[in-house]
């Protein structure tokens, strides 16, 4: 009742805002929206950490890590971004110095040959000029033509030296791009040395998960926690979404069978079949695909939840309206937070293993609130078609 009561209030101040500011007011109070929701999916997120750590403990720990290995991937890629421009300015900047080095050397050339002449004559052409010429009109021409030479050398001086400064100045820069490259490396290599160790550190904890499963035989018991982890936030989600509908100029549920799969990949797990001691089914598929590889949103909808969850890993879940929602788990990075808008084919995650996987895939599902729906009657058309 005050959530509503909150939001009744939002709306009238949005209202006032946008009768004198309709862009600038509207858009704080819009703002200020996001923030509360993305508060109480914190808050949830933080309540559901507590279950699980409380649970099982091994499980808090896979968390841990397989967050921090998603940072240091993400760390790892920016490096890399970095040293792509740095490498293109490089180049560009050598390009740039052989060009000016060329150039200089024509216009080294040219004050060279006028150097050569003004030897030869002596050194002393203006005199020659005056005590050679007795027509006045001629030695006015050969004064002015001198004037005209004079000036061109000058000039010639003049370029020589400010084309001998931007050498200086770009050999300056290679130098710098030179460095920052080499720190870049470094940087990279750090980087690449701790995420070994944190996959290292996940393989051991791993072991020691698959063998406390074994030993206490709770593989089944464990599935069914995280089923009810993921119905509890799925729930809970569509009820802090309430108050912040979707509109679309097309519904979802008028794209059943025209949806694009999220990534391209190899079927594994299909929806229905059973899992462990076949008690459980798969409430969705699972498709393996490289390490690395874009993952996309199948239609509009804003992201309702963008982290780590038992059992799913690093987890995006898009919200579509109409009670619509599409999940996407085991990534190795997540690329959008809660609260951001997506197109069908924006890119939302990137494939990975997390959630204690053993081999890089996607995780999908698609559920009419709480309840699982086979993707593979919505989703028909193969990604790039």
């Amino acid at each position: 009742m005050v959530i509503r009561f909150t939001f009744f209030l939002l709306l009238m101040v949005a209202g006032a805002a946008a009768a004198q500011n309709p862009s600038g007011e509207l858009a704080k109070v819009k703002e200020r929206e996001l923030e509360q929701v993305r508060a109480r999916i914190s808050d949830l997120k933080e309540s559901m950490d507590k279950s699980a750590s409380e649970r099982d403990r091994l499980t808090g720990e896979l968390q841990d890590i397989e967050v921090a290995i998603s940072e240091q991937r993400m760390r790892i890629k920016d490096i890399e971004r970095e040293q792509r421009f740095a490498e293109n300015k490089k180049r560009a900047l050598d390009a740039d110095l052989a060009g000016r080095e060329e150039h200089l050397d024509a216009e080294s050339g040219e004050l060279a040959k006028q150097v050569r002449a003004a030897y030869m004559s002596g050194g002393q052409e203006k005199i020659k000029l005056l005590l050679n010429q007795r027509d006045p009109a001629t030695l006015g021409r050969l004064m002015a033509y001198y004037r005209y030479l004079s000036d061109y050398r000058a000039e010639n001086i003049a370029a020589v030296m400010e084309e001998i400064r931007k050498l200086g100045e770009l050999r300056s820069q290679i130098a710098a791009e030179g460095a920052r490259l080499e720190s870049l490396s470094k940087k990279r290599y750090a980087e690449l040395t701790r995420l070994n160790a944190s996959q290292d550190e996940r393989q051991s904890l791993l072991a020691s998960l698959k063998k406390k499963i074994v030993n206490d035989g709770e593989e089944v018991g464990r599935l069914a926690a995280q089923e009810q982890d993921l119905t509890r936030l799925i729930a809970e989600l569509t009820s802090i979404l309430s108050d912040y509908p979707i509109s679309s100029e097309a519904p979802f549920s008028q794209h059943k069978g025209k949806l694009t799969w999220p990534v391209a990949g190899t079927l594994i797990q299909d929806f229905g079949q059973p899992r462990v001691g076949g008690n459980i089914k798969w409430n969705g598929v699972v498709l393996a695909a490289p390490r690395g590889r874009e993952v996309r949103a199948v239609y509009h909808g804003r992201i309702a939840f963008a982290d780590w969850l038992a059992g799913m890993g690093l987890l995006v879940i898009v919200d579509h309206g109409e009670g619509y929602m599409t999940l996407y788990g085991y990534n190795e990075t997540i690329l959008k937070n809660a609260g951001d808008w997506v197109a069908p084919g924006d890119v939302i995650a990137t494939v990975g293993d997390s959630g204690g996987q053993q081999r890089a895939s996607v995780y999908f599902e698609l559920r009419r609130g709480t309840k699982p729906v086979d993707p593979r009657k919505w989703v028909t058309r193969r990604p790039g078609s």
